[in-house]
């Protein structure tokens, strides 16, 4: 990476902007359900600590849109991170104002404290040039390790770097050292596989892999629009009708640039879309009317297990089936549990991937996880993130 970290510049004693993402989730007891993202910004947060910085953190939480909110305040977070820290993170009861200025005028060195949700500051997301200064005056260096939302310009993320020395954490640093070097100088064999929902949100990651991988497996709702693409039946599945010339075009370049292009050869379809609708598992040439695929087959399994014992380098990014119904999620743990066990570089690339590898508690089994959902897909389509480019080159 040749982004400047908070190791190569002088940070002891200094007061320190670190914009983290805390967007974890929570249930209707604000009561935080997976704390993975507070967890991955401790490194350094820690690192910080013992170079006697005054530590100023700040993020966002859920989409207030530019209002204060209370069911989108920071006070689960900061009470989670106290936890964690095991020294008291105090709260500023707004994000620029009088209390966060006060609050982080009279910090210590090695105390920390958080700002409230940035998103409510009506600037933040419009990346406005007055915010972004405000942001600046609390501090005397700005560290961005939110890797989540490096693909967003805003106040928090790239107006700030104008103002500040800028650097990544540890946690930027080992999103783009992993990404960075599966894209760019993979060992191979180098497979992916996506899923998810729609072509049209991973047109840009297949077209980018398909330049760089030997196999790429398609998964999820996705497949139905191939499919259909080719002439089969796909019943009422999610399928795109303005994306069939763009599917076939997608296999006929794998076909050019010799990618093994893997697409499901059976999959699990359901009568509705309830947990409990009736379900079989049928060729995928054979869907019939008025039913819709919700996971790959028993057949589709056993051939991407095989296909991946001899993989190399691994990038997963997307759930094979609707894996928040437990009999359409076999597809999804299956994949999980067999990648497990190879030999490989292996990288989950952020949102229902990561969240299916930690349901089914083989996380450590993994080589890195990425925190971006968003921003690990604009990366692996090689698109330049902005809260990146913004940070001082080594």
């Amino acid at each position: 990476m040749n982004k400047k970290t908070v190791k190569d510049i002088d940070i002891k004693g200094k007061k320190v902007l670190v914009r983290c993402d805390f967007n974890v989730p929570y249930d209707e007891n604000r009561k935080i359900t997976d704390n993975r993202r507070i967890v991955a910004a401790l490194p350094t947060i820690k690192y910080l600590l013992e170079n006697g910085c005054k530590v100023i953190l700040c993020s966002h939480l859920g989409r207030p849109k530019g209002e204060v909110k209370p069911e989108f305040s920071m006070d689960i977070v900061a009470k989670e991170l106290t936890r964690l820290l095991g020294q008291e993170v105090k709260l500023s009861k707004d994000v620029v104002g009088p209390d966060a200025i006060a609050l982080a005028e009279n910090l210590n060195a090695g105390e920390v404290m958080l700002l409230e949700n940035v998103r409510f500051e009506p600037g933040e997301e419009k990346n406005d040039e007055e915010l972004s200064k405000k942001f600046a005056s609390l501090a005397e260096v700005f560290v961005n390790d939110a890797f989540g939302t490096a693909h967003r310009a805003h106040s928090s993320t790239t107006g700030v770097a104008s103002y500040l020395p800028a650097v990544s954490g540890f946690l930027i640093e080992k999103e783009l050292n992993f990404l960075g070097t599966a894209l760019e100088n993979p060992e191979r064999p180098f497979m992916a596989i996506l899923g998810g929902r729609k072509v049209s949100d991973k047109i840009g990651v297949i077209e980018a892999l398909l330049e760089k991988v030997d196999v790429l497996m398609i998964g999820g709702a996705m497949a139905y629009t191939f499919f259909k693409s080719m002439g089969y039946n796909v019943g009422n599945s999610v399928c795109e009708l303005d994306k069939l010339d763009l599917a076939k075009e997608l296999m006929e370049k794998a076909k050019a640039k010799g990618v093994k292009f893997m697409l499901p050869v059976d999959t699990r379809i359901g009568k509705e879309f309830k947990e409990d609708t009736e379900s079989k598992t049928v060729k995928y040439t054979e869907i019939p009317d008025e039913w819709e695929g919700f996971d790959i087959g028993e057949e589709t399994i056993k051939l991407y297990c095989e296909e991946l014992k001899s993989a190399k380098t691994v990038v997963w990014n997307g759930p094979l089936g609707l894996f928040e119904f437990d009999q359409f999620a076999i597809g999804t743990n299956s994949i999980a549990k067999a990648l497990a066990d190879v030999d490989a570089v292996k990288i989950i690339g952020g949102g229902d991937s990561a969240a299916a590898v930690e349901k089914a508690g083989l996380a450590e089994k993994f080589t890195h996880i990425s925190t971006g959902g968003g921003a690990s897909l604009e990366f692996l389509e090689g698109k330049k993130l902005p809260g990146i480019e913004a940070l001082q080159d080594r």
